[in-house]
């Protein structure tokens, strides 16, 4: 008897340090910026926090040829946007991605995000460990003068 209880406490203790591995990432109001015809581009917007120390190292979504993490900063006195390698969320801290700061660029768009579409996202975030996780989410598109909040769904990858 003592050998299966040794056997799923093994068990039980190997969950508990995969689950311990994850980032544990929580993305909450994820949206898109509507765009108008023949706008081959635009911007998707999101609250992310982390358990645990962690990065967002890229993006994908079907509804474009090309996804990068981005930010807005002001040099020499002008805003420039410019690609970046990464999003780092400090363990408990929420980072927004918004107009004018951090947010993700859909380059090339397959069709026009027409208000009311859901653009499937697929963040994927890298652990201080080196471990990545894949976030699927799904995000409204919306005009931009909105307001960001609305729902999206966040399921993982396995």
């Amino acid at each position: 008897m003592s050998k299966i209880l040794m056997q799923a406490g093994i068990a039980v203790c190997a969950l508990c340090i995969a689950a311990a591995a994850q980032a544990q990432v929580t993305v909450e109001e994820p949206w898109v910026r509507a765009t108008v015809e023949q706008q081959n581009a635009t911007g998707a917007f999101m609250r992310l926090s982390s358990k645990a120390d962690t990065t967002l190292v890229q993006a994908d979504s079907p509804v474009a040829k090309h996804v990068e993490i981005h930010e807005m900063a002001m040099e020499n006195d002008v805003m420039k946007m410019r690609q970046i390698s990464g999003i780092s969320l400090a363990a408990g801290q929420q980072v927004e991605l918004k107009p004018g700061s951090y947010h993700i660029m859909l380059i090339d768009l397959n069709q026009q995000v027409r208000e009311g579409d859901h653009i499937p996202l697929a963040l994927t975030f890298e652990g201080a460990d080196g471990k990545r996780e894949t976030i699927n989410i799904e995000a409204p598109a919306r005009p931009l003068a909105s307001n960001s909040t609305g729902h999206g769904h966040q399921s993982r990858k396995p």
